[in-house]
């Protein structure tokens, strides 16, 4: 059965781009793009691994990071988070939040699978 991933991005390109490339390598991948209802978008799809924008309409990636680590069934969801402000603070932020990974945008394709078939293995 092929791996899930959920993308909560707005930026259409970039939704397109991970979209292609993961699938290409088997992923199976749900995508949405609002804050406010991103924690529910989780619960319901159930993916085996999440991409998380901070910057999103409604709620930031923090925001949404915070509120499932605080949820039992999402405790341990593997997240990467994407950023197009890769300053040490945000990393921090985010790794103190619990993220498992932390990228900035531009990011390689080529990283982005490695990434999650790390964080998810086969």
């Amino acid at each position: 059965m092929a791996k899930q991933v959920l993308v909560i991005e707005d930026e259409p390109n970039i939704v397109a781009a991970i979209s292609f490339i993961l699938s290409r390598d088997g992923w199976t991948v749900g995508t949405h793009a609002n804050g406010e209802t991103a924690v529910q978008a989780v619960l319901e799809a159930k993916p085996d691994a999440l991409i998380l924008d901070v910057m999103l309409p409604g709620r930031s990636g923090y925001d949404i990071l915070q509120d499932l680590r605080a949820h039992e069934l999402t405790r341990r969801l593997p997240v990467l988070m994407l950023t197009a402000r890769g300053q040490r603070t945000d990393r921090e932020q985010a790794e103190r939040l619990g993220v498992n990974r932390f990228m900035t945008k531009p990011f390689s394709n080529a990283e982005v699978v490695e990434t999650l078939n790390e964080l998810v293995p086969g």
